[in-house]
C-alpha cells in the first residue's frame, strides 16, 4: 500500500511539473526590440504595443514597420522625426494565425533592421 501511493505520489508531482512548464511560456510576455546605430523599434508584448525612437538628432528619423507574413503588406507604421525622442505608442492586435516581422529604416537612406518572424 505504502508503494502505491509513494508512487502515486512522484506520478502526480511529475505532471504536476509538466503541466507548470508547459503553461509558463504560454502565459510569458515577449517583448522585442531591434536597434540600428540611428534608432530602435520596440514591440510590448502586453497591450501589443508598438514604438520607434530616434536615437540620432540628425534631421532624418527612423520608421518603424510590421511585416504580415502571406500578404507580404506592412500593416503597421510608426515613425518618429529627426529629433532624439521615441514615438507614441501605437497598437495593433498580434494573434497566432499570421506570423510578423519587424522593420527598423533610417530615413536617410540604407538597408532596413529586420527581426525574426514571430506571432503570440
Amino acid at each position: 500500500m505504502r508503494k502505491t501511493l509513494s508512487r502515486i505520489a512522484v506520478a502526480g508531482a511529475g505532471v504536476a511539473t509538466l503541466l507548470v512548464f508547459t503553461a509558463s511560456p504560454a502565459m510569458a510576455d515577449t517583448d522585442r526590440t531591434i536597434e540600428s546605430s540611428h534608432g530602435k523599434f520596440t514591440f510590448t508584448d502586453d497591450g501589443d504595443m508598438f514604438k520607434v525612437c530616434d536615437t540620432n538628432a540628425d534631421g532624418f528619423g527612423v520608421k518603424g514597420r510590421l511585416l504580415e507574413s502571406g500578404t507580404n503588406d506592412f500593416v503597421l507604421t510608426v515613425e518618429d522625426g529627426g529629433d532624439s525622442g521615441c514615438s507614441a505608442p501605437k497598437g495593433y492586435n498580434i494573434g497566432n494565425l499570421r506570423d510578423y516581422q519587424m522593420w527598423l529604416t533610417w530615413n536617410g537612406g540604407g538597408a532596413p533592421v529586420k527581426s525574426i518572424w514571430f506571432n503570440e
